[in-house]
């Protein structure tokens, strides 16, 4: 039997609190997102899980992921066009994304980054932000570097 990791441990804890219990289907999907080092997709954790227990039907982890959003223990940003990408949070409350439109890579900032635009928005728009739910889009600097250096060898 696998030991249950301190993640397992401390969301068992808190859905305790909430008078719900850790479920094969949540065990089966913290584990996955305990190994992940990035930002998975709702499909990539499906997959992820079924390799760990097959007997974990899609519908399931689609409700975990929501269910330990909602905990607050994992964060889902909406990234590119629809896609939704999910991890844990570690330590902290959620942060800010940006998601590069040329390679996909998802990149954690700073969650005060924008607070003054946020507090812009706030006064002149009578408008509270909610940056930390979906990714900022651009291009990281490797695929900016990589078309300079294409532009460079086509000018040459």
């Amino acid at each position: 039997m696998v030991e249950p990791s301190d993640v397992e441990v401390e969301v068992a804890r808190l859905l305790h609190a909430r008078g719900e219990r850790m479920t094969a289907p949540r065990r089966a999907v913290i584990r996955v997102l305990a190994a992940e080092s990035g930002h998975a997709g709702a499909e990539d954790v499906v997959r992820a899980v079924a390799g760990l227990d097959a007997a974990v039907h899609r519908a399931s982890v689609y409700r975990t992921l929501e269910a330990l959003s909602d905990l607050g223990v994992v964060q889902h940003v909406h990234v590119g066009h629809g896609a939704t990408a999910y991890h844990l949070l570690r330590s902290g409350p959620p942060h800010l994304h940006a998601s590069c439109r040329r390679c996909g890579a998802v990149r954690d900032l700073p969650a005060a980054l924008l607070d003054g635009v946020a507090a812009r928005v706030h006064d002149e728009a009578d408008f509270d932000l909610d940056a930390t739910h979906v990714a900022l889009s651009g291009t990281c600097g490797d695929c900016r570097r990589a078309a300079q250096a294409r532009e460079d060898g086509s000018a040459g």
